[in-house]
């Protein structure tokens, strides 16, 4: 079972826009540049910003001139919004088949593991609500200066 990468996906190209729409000199932030960054189709960037401007969280248009752009400042962006942007939902979830009630495993594990489940869905979710795409621009780009020389 693979993970699902729209999270990462949508992050990073908030990141991307909050960053080229920082110069005064813009070229038109269209998906093909955003693609180039996250080094994929454009097909899939245009999926995550239909996303994202459906949850208000960016702005584009078409056009010369035009393009994508935050509706708010990246520091007012969480990942958790992202993250209810991309619909990533419920962590876990429990089979749709009830276990046997006669076992004794399966008689309260259903219990058990919707108690633990939503706990750390909330630890998820207030771990997101504190960092912000202005956080994680600042740490990427920290990171590409720091890195080693070739």
């Amino acid at each position: 079972m693979s993970a699902n990468s729209k999270m990462s996906v949508a992050v990073h190209v908030l990141a991307w826009i909050a960053y080229d729409r920082r110069g005064t000199d813009k070229e038109v932030a269209t998906s093909e540049r955003i693609a180039t960054s996250v080094n994929t189709n454009p097909v899939v960037i245009r999926r995550a910003l239909s996303q994202l401007k459906a949850a208000g969280l960016v702005d584009g248009s078409r056009g010369r001139s035009t393009g994508w752009q935050l509706t708010r400042d990246s520091a007012r962006i969480t990942l958790l919004d992202v993250y209810r942007a991309v619909g990533e939902g419920q962590v876990f979830a429990l089979p749709s088949a009830p276990p046997d009630a006669e076992c004794y495993v399966g008689y309260g594990i259903h219990d058990v593991l919707t108690t633990t489940y939503r706990a750390a869905q909330r630890a998820l979710s207030e771990e997101l609500e504190g960092v912000t795409i202005a956080d994680v621009l600042r740490d990427a780009l920290a990171r590409f200066e720091s890195r080693p020389s070739a």
